[in-house]
């Protein structure tokens, strides 16, 4: 169970130099390696971001969930540039076991339904009401006001045009890492149990957010979903950040809850840091937002000197990458 909070960015043109006299041969090597990487991998018309480090290279693609496999890009360009690299990262996965599984069925009642007596409406600001009242009109059943924010956004979500299962980036770099034999590892993991609990023990009103961009994307439609994916693949990183379905998504469980959420985020800037000191060139399949989002890893990056090679990320275009 792998959390991808989504696919991001690759546009980017990369130039390594190196600056240092009497330079090897394989240092040489390296940086025609790197270029060669990237020179591919742009033919797949993703967002992505380079970085040059002490010791080796990461390539930042980002990942949006929700991108069908028959999507208009061209996934054997990455293909090919993931199996040219040294190793792979992916999202932070979910280790979750058989008990996790019947322990969160066993009590699937917490999860969807509010306590006994209660409705959204005890919960909700009447300005959030009234918008679910005008996404439920017309609905025979009533049964959405008892339900929790956690299991009306999810339902939200499916009207919004949302599967949250088509992970075509990953997928990709996955198959192409096995087949050519290159290592690959999540940033990290989260456990079952600990997602349970937050599930499980959270108050409603810990999700009101969640529900409130869910309602939102709703509102938009699968109109709003299709600009999404345009924005993503025509390289606009603020658009696509700005979409009321990308912010459902961010909002939303598991990456909107209020442990998680950080802690995914912390993982990434650690992980990105520890492959710019390893030799080589390292491909990390991330979720764009984490990315691209104020204060994430690449503003982090930026912040810490490093040259960041791709796409504008800031919504105010004071970054002009080249």
């Amino acid at each position: 169970m792998s959390f991808r909070i989504e696919l991001a960015a690759l546009g980017l043109a990369l130039a390594l130099a190196t600056g240092a006299q009497g330079q090897s041969v394989d240092a040489d090597a390296e940086v025609a390696t790197v270029d060669e990487i990237v020179v591919v991998a742009r033919r797949a018309g993703l967002p992505m971001w380079t970085v040059e480090g002490p010791t080796g290279s990461v390539i930042l693609v980002g990942a949006i969930a929700d991108v069908p496999r028959d999507y208009a890009w061209r996934p054997e360009a990455l293909e090919a540039a993931t199996a040219r690299a040294e190793r792979i990262l992916y999202p932070i996965e979910g280790r979750v076991s058989l008990s996790d599984v019947m322990r969160a069925i066993w009590r699937i009642r917490t999860v969807s339904r509010l306590p006994k007596d209660a409705t959204i409406a005890d919960y909700a600001s009447p300005e959030l009401m009234a918008r679910l009242e005008r996404l439920h009109a017309g609905e025979r059943s009533q049964a959405w006001r008892t339900e929790t924010p956690t299991a009306q956004s999810f339902d939200l979500l499916k009207a919004a045009g949302s599967t949250r299962r088509e992970r075509a980036v990953e997928q990709v770099v996955r198959a192409a890492a096995r087949k050519a034999g290159v290592p690959g590892e999540p940033v990290g993991f989260v456990r079952g149990d600990e997602m349970i609990d937050n599930l499980l023990q959270a108050p409603p009103q810990t999700y009101l957010p969640c529900l409130d961009a869910a309602a939102r994307a709703a509102e938009a439609g699968p109109d709003g979903a299709a600009r999404r994916l345009d924005d993503w693949s025509r390289l606009r990183i603020a658009a696509v950040l700005a979409n009321p379905l990308d912010q459902a998504f961010d909002r939303c469980w598991p990456t909107g809850d209020p442990e998680i959420g950080p802690a995914l985020r912390q993982r990434w800037i650690e992980a990105t840091a520890a492959a710019l000191d390893q030799p080589g060139v390292t491909l990390a399949v991330a979720p764009l937002r984490l990315l691209a989002e104020a204060g994430g890893v690449l503003d982090r990056l930026d912040a810490e000197g490093l040259e960041v090679r791709g796409p504008d990320w800031r919504p105010d275009d004071l970054a002009t990458i080249q």
